[in-house]
């Protein structure tokens, strides 16, 4: 099994620059599938080891669906987000788990104050406290239960790697994955467990969910279509308004996933599939390097890509109130 990726297997995707003056580098490798399945551009070593992180969420909310939570459109988006935790994700996440005969007190996720910063701020003026649903990966989270909800499987013990439900999810990576061996299994931030692919395994993985149809006989591949879709029908959903993956998937119609740790999986209307793991685990290089990955093969247009990047205030440098330089793609 391949190692993780390091200083030496790396290279530079991204700078961020100040006055002209390059601040800061971002390193780190990336691999660009075509349609057809073939790498098409590789950065780096694309078979490190690397935890996805939430870029695995669309492989647990097509299990949990496989499973049994039959949720559609904005609920299914949400079952693979990375939520703000805005009002209107609390409440679909407490739809989910009121059809379910759940509440947010079944939810193993910790506790948090929303991403948001309208809403945190309105929280923490009117003393709100934390709670599990603000937590951004309430969602998938609400999906295992209802999953666990509708088989008889325990609610309590959820989240061990040990249970029914995550048992059938590491089934399904595999599967998507193309039989790739799972290098390790860990617990993420949220307390469900996560396990470490090959980058290239997960460009694969995410490929194969983002070219398949609702109309396949494979259960599998008709959830996976189904979730594209849900997504790219309900940005908002799978994180936010203004950020990162929601504008992406507005912009360009593409399929964005970010995970924490400088992960960004991408795959574009056509089926082209970049999937990259920034070294120093930032996060703010990641949809550029992406976006602009799908644009140097073709997949997205170019000057389209690049008067986006230039233009957006997600990837300004501010001096005082001012732009006074990008976050810039070097690939």
């Amino acid at each position: 099994m391949p190692g993780t990726l390091s200083v030496d297997s790396s290279v530079e995707l991204a700078t961020a620059d100040r006055g002209g003056f390059v601040e800061s580098r971002h390193a780190g490798a990336a691999i660009v599938l075509t349609p057809e399945g073939e790498a098409a551009l590789t950065l780096g070593d694309p078979d490190a080891v690397v935890l996805p992180r939430s870029a695995m969420k669309p492989f647990q909310a097509i299990a949990c669906a496989t499973a049994g939570a039959a949720f559609e459109d904005e609920r299914l988006a949400i079952s693979t987000a990375s939520h703000a935790g805005t009002d209107r994700h609390v409440d679909l996440v407490r739809s989910m788990l009121l059809d379910a005969g759940l509440t947010e007190d079944h939810l193993g996720c910790p506790p948090a104050l929303a991403d948001d910063s309208s809403t945190r701020q309105e929280m923490i003026r009117d003393r709100a406290p934390m709670s599990r649903v603000r937590m951004t990966c309430s969602g998938k989270h609400a999906a295992m239960l209802a999953a666990c909800a509708v088989n008889g499987w325990s609610t309590d013990s959820y989240l061990s790697p040990d249970h029914p439900l995550q048992q059938h999810i590491r089934e399904a990576v595999e599967r998507l994955c193309g039989g790739t061996k799972i290098a390790a299994t860990v617990v993420d931030g949220c307390g469900a467990p996560v396990h470490a692919v090959a980058l290239s395994s997960l460009a694969r993985g995410m490929q194969r969910i983002g070219t398949s149809s609702e109309t396949s006989p494979f259960a599998l591949h008709r959830v996976s279509g189904a979730l594209i879709r849900a997504v790219r029908e309900n940005p908002w959903a799978v994180e936010g308004t203004g950020r990162p993956d929601t504008t992406a998937i507005e912009q360009f119609g593409v399929f964005s996933k970010f995970g924490a740790e400088g992960v960004q999986v991408m795959v574009a209307p056509d089926g082209t599939t970049v999937a990259l793991k920034i070294l120093d685990g930032s996060r703010r290089a990641g949809s550029v390097v992406a976006l602009s990955l799908l644009a140097k093969t073709g997949a997205l247009p170019a000057d389209a890509v690049s008067g986006f990047l230039s233009a957006h205030p997600l990837y300004a440098v501010r001096g005082g109130d001012d732009e006074v330089g990008r976050i810039r793609p070097t690939v």
